[in-house]
């Protein structure tokens, strides 16, 4: 009976390490949506954040590199877009399912991104909510696709049909959320802090405020002018209507989370009773842990106690 227990007990380990492994050696299939003749979305499963990738005259500027291991899958799909070299990475914040790609781009690109998104990528915390730090593939590169030039409220670069704007209007998902704006086009990438329709991931580890979120939000909206559509951090093109609701949505939250705290509700009371409000009806319904940890981060930013 002992010999039978170890041997399911090995079988299993063996079964679960060969899963891993097949995991880890999944094809990365890159998925392309043309916005414009010279600007696509490159998504993939398992592959993270949304990648855009804008073709100039003599270059091509990317946005987001993904996952580990998605660098030369997206380099690749480059390639087979267009002979211009990439020129430009711009990575909109610091979390590792957007920046872990930037390894496999060679050392000519110029890597840039907003100036506390570098000191957030020089050192790759844990998330808030999380022991554990992410992947940092920094790490084994000596340095190698960390940023080599930032911003701190606004940027340009390029002339013309090829110029792109960043932008930085205060914490949200991140301390460092920057807006990359390709204005012959009328398009923006928003990374995470306009992930989609649903509740946000607060990383107050990282700088991220659920306090602030809503006004940074809003002054994205206000401040930029003359764009219609929106690639967001993980869902779906969105609109620029869809931005103005996204922070009204994230103000309305934090008055939630305010009035509970008022009325001496702790966070698991509240997460209990919220429901998507009527106005948001189309909005995911968030997981009761993401629901519990977005009250938590917010509550201790009311009492003083932000991690950052």
């Amino acid at each position: 009976m002992k010999r039978t227990r170890v041997l399911v007990l090995l079988i299993g380990i063996a079964t679960l390490s060969l899963a891993v492994v097949a995991a880890q050696e999944a094809p990365k299939v890159i998925e392309v949506e043309k916005l414009e003749d010279n600007l696509f979305v490159l998504r993939g499963a398992g592959g993270g954040g949304n990648t855009a990738v804008f073709i100039t005259t003599t270059g091509v500027v990317v946005v987001d590199s993904k996952n580990p291991g998605w660098g030369q899958p997206i380099l690749e799909q480059i390639k087979a877009l267009t002979s211009n070299p990439v020129t430009t990475l711009i990575n909109t914040h610091s979390h590792h399912d957007h920046v872990s790609g930037n390894v496999a781009f060679p050392a000519t690109v110029e890597f840039v991104t907003h100036e506390i998104t570098k000191a957030n990528m020089a050192v790759m915390r844990p998330y808030s909510g999380r022991t554990e730090p992410p992947a940092n593939v920094f790490a084994d590169t000596n340095g190698h696709g960390l940023p080599t030039r930032t911003f701190r409220d606004r940027m340009s670069f390029g002339a013309g049909a090829d110029q792109v704007d960043l932008y930085y209007f205060g914490r949200g998902h991140t301390g460092g959320d920057a807006w990359v704006v390709f204005p012959s086009l009328r398009t923006l990438h928003s990374g995470d802090i306009f992930p989609g329709k649903n509740l946000p991931f607060l990383d107050a580890n990282n700088g991220g405020s659920g306090v602030d979120i809503g006004e940074s939000l809003q002054k994205a909206h206000d401040t930029i002018r003359n764009v219609d559509t929106i690639i967001t951090g993980h869902s779906t093109q969105m609109t620029w209507a869809d931005l103005n609701e996204y922070a009204a949505f994230n103000r309305d939250f934090l008055d939630a989370v305010r009035a509970g705290r008022s009325a001496g509700k702790t966070v698991d009371d509240m997460a209990s009773a919220w429901t998507m409000p009527a106005a948001y009806a189309g909005y995911r319904t968030p997981q009761p842990a993401q629901l519990r940890g977005s009250m938590q981060v917010i509550v201790d930013e009311l009492a003083g106690r932000s991690a950052r």
